[in-house]
């Protein structure tokens, strides 16, 4: 990987912010997106924006291609067995809550129990509690080590035969915990239960294989790995994705429509009503080209480093608590003594550094770590050791400045 070569395609990274060059470390809420995206997006309103799937006319014949070619693209991707497995969705968010209503509600009853993490995201972690309510099933949760990672035997202690739903995140967005998904999907299916992967964080840094890990369903974003915001995806299981029912209905979606009653068209596009996000698809489409290029063991390699290289000068430095395992993903989450995350992020903000500040979506993991909110730095294939070590330094700055007020 040859780091200047790769942010040359990143426009955006050649600014500077409040008189500093950029250093972008938040790529964990969303990514930054390369001109072969910015530039299909463009081609795709500039040349042939038409709707798809209904028109035989020219425009909406090659937007149909674009758009069914992205779903093969996606396929091809996470190694799906059939594009039919493959849902467009708004994004993780969307894709989990389909799960929820039309699998969860439908096959979850009193008695039985859901079983999720403590470092849930909130997008994995509200759906549930709805099913639970709704049902009368039981949410548990799966108890976390001192580091922030599972442990396989509180996973077979916690799913039981009466577990329906286990629904966990591959990596976590704070702790940067690499979850043993493939483990916890065979204790899951050896209690007849489905397993639903979280992979908003794990998709754009590592290599996914939706048949290796044999995950029942699987969701992620397009803008957290170069693709536009607004694009989604939801892989499932073809026999359990035909005997789901939809839980949006309009255009797109139907076979016949009679005045009482209407039939559904044939998957994916039963779950995919009205006009569907056609240039969101091209755009991610686009952007899985551009990580195939480069190569996502490769793309994994260097966030690895990158955050071990961020762990060791960060633990050097007094005051600081560094959360989640030593193995992790590639982002840092931590807090300063006596300094508010708010507060440093202001500080770092004005170095032109951007990392984000708050719960991040996940404050059952927060109480968990006895804190109302933390600081992250999250890498990706277009930072370097150069912009850690402006991060370190602004850290001892915002250090500094505190111990002065």
């Amino acid at each position: 990987m040859n780091i200047h070569d790769i942010r040359a395609h990143f426009p955006i990274l050649n600014q500077q912010v409040n008189g500093n060059d950029l250093v972008y470390l938040d790529s964990a809420a969303t990514s930054q997106k390369p001109l072969a995206v910015i530039d299909a997006l463009s081609t795709y309103y500039k040349e042939y924006n038409s709707n798809v799937h209904r028109g035989v006319h020219t425009l909406g014949t090659k937007a149909t291609d674009g758009y069914e070619g992205a779903r093969e693209k996606v396929r091809r991707f996470i190694n799906a067995k059939s594009m039919q497995e493959i849902i467009f969705t708004r994004g993780a968010t969307t894709a989990l809550n389909i799960v929820a209503q039309s699998y969860g509600l439908t096959n979850v009853k009193e008695g039985d129990e859901i079983v999720i993490t403590y470092m849930e995201h909130h997008a994995n972690v509200i759906p549930w509690q709805q099913v639970a309510k709704i049902t009368g099933a039981t949410l548990k949760y799966i108890p976390l080590q001192e580091d922030g990672t599972i442990a396989l035997k509180d996973v077979e202690e916690t799913v039981t035969s009466n577990t329906k739903i286990v629904s966990v995140m591959l990596v976590s967005n704070v702790l940067g915990t690499i979850n043993p998904i493939k483990e916890v999907t065979e204790i899951a299916h050896k209690n007849g239960a489905v397993m639903v992967v979280d992979g908003a964080q794990s998709t754009p840094h590592m290599k996914i294989d939706v048949r290796d890990l044999d995950c029942d369903f699987y969701a992620f974003s397009g803008h957290k790995m170069c693709g536009p915001t607004g694009i989604g995806v939801l892989y499932g299981k073809k026999q359990l994705l035909e005997n789901m029912e939809p839980v949006e209905f309009g255009g797109e979606m139907i076979d016949f429509v009679g005045l009482q009653e209407s039939t559904w068209k044939e998957l994916p596009w039963k779950f995919e009503a009205g006009t569907p996000i056609i240039a969101g698809a091209i755009g991610l489409g686009a952007a899985i080209d551009f990580l195939e290029d480069i190569g996502l063991e490769a793309i994994e390699a260097h966030e690895h480093k990158l955050a071990q290289y961020a762990l060791e000068q960060l633990s050097q430095i007094d005051g600081m608590t560094i959360y989640g395992p030593k193995h992790r993903a590639g982002l840092v989450t931590f807090n300063i003594d006596d300094v508010h995350p708010h507060d440093v992020a202001t500080v770092l903000d004005a170095e032109g550094i951007a990392v984000r500040a708050g719960h991040h979506c996940a404050q059952p993991l927060m109480k968990w770590l006895k804190v109302s909110a933390t600081a992250r730095a999250s890498f990706y294939l277009y930072n370097t050791e150069e912009e850690v070590d402006k991060l370190v330094a602004g850290i001892k700055k915002t250090k500094e400045y505190f111990s002065n007020v």
